[in-house]
């Protein structure tokens, strides 16, 4: 017998200084997410898609801050959470900015993977102190779409459950496995003793072709490619420690491209 789900009605808000909207306040000033967000344990999934594929990975949702119009077309995920219902208007200004898709969610942050976890994975990309949450969004749909099996973070990258991280990976972020590593340090040599041939995406003067990098890989190779930051890429450190620097070889005087994009590249290549 289906047991019926009964979903309680919307709560009518107009006062965007409502204090039951506080999750929602200031969505585009990242410092001071930064803080919220942490300390309450939460995070913001925006549009319809993102919110259900969130609820899909079982992240357990705190509330819901809907136009109208999509009040119908959620009713069947929102369980028992509290559903706030707000003009367009409301939501800009609560928000801070024009909410085109007119749905949001809070949901409770989780910490799901470790990196002993991944490093039984075969196939990782690892950033560097990427602090762009587009690039680390990016990242991250890039390893799920072309199949890599997990990503790990140094401790000064963007966080992925910000709101801009979580709308660029288009919820890749919830299906992905991903975690902070350990100690950034060590972590090219913990990856090494654990059996990875470890890439690094590189622009020094003795860096191989990436597709004679991924020529030299046997069948059962094990990688880990190294992403660096934007500006100045991977640091000399993490350059010394790994197996295989590598490049992406240019064109037109053009020295690299952004990071998300030579993720894709070489996970295409390396995959």
């Amino acid at each position: 017998m289906r047991q019926t789900v009964i979903v309680p009605d919307p709560i009518d808000i107009a006062d965007p200084a409502d204090p039951r909207l506080a999750d929602y306040v200031a969505l585009r000033d990242a410092s001071l997410r930064r803080h919220l967000e942490s300390e309450q344990g939460l995070f913001i999934a925006e549009g319809e898609k993102v919110i259900r594929r969130a609820l899909q990975a079982g992240y357990r949702p705190r509330s819901f801050m809907l136009a109208a119009r999509w009040l119908a077309s959620l009713q069947d995920v929102v369980g028992d959470a509290p559903v706030y219902r707000v003009s367009e208007q409301t939501a800009e200004r609560v928000s801070g900015f024009h909410v085109h898709r007119g749905a949001l969610a809070s949901l409770h942050r989780e910490t799901r993977h470790t990196m002993a976890d991944l490093l039984g994975f075969r196939r990782l990309m690892v950033c560097e102190d990427i602090v762009d949450h587009t690039n680390v969004g990016a990242i991250l749909r890039n390893a799920a779409g072309l199949g890599w099996d997990g990503v790990l973070l140094a401790p000064r990258c963007a966080d992925p459950l910000y709101r801009r991280s979580i709308k660029t990976s288009m919820g890749a972020v919830f299906s992905l496995p991903w975690a902070r590593v350990d100690d950034w340090g060590s972590a090219v040599p913990a990856l090494r003793a654990s059996g990875f041939t470890v890439i690094a995406l590189a622009l020094t003067d003795g860096a191989v072709e990436l597709d004679a990098a991924a020529s030299a890989l046997g069948p059962d190779a094990r990688v880990a490619v190294l992403l660096g930051t934007e500006g100045s890429g991977l640091s000399d450190r993490w350059i010394e420690q790994a197996d295989v620097v590598a490049r992406i070889p240019m064109r037109a005087g053009i020295d690299s491209l952004n990071v998300a994009a030579a993720s894709a590249i070489a996970g295409y290549v390396l995959r």
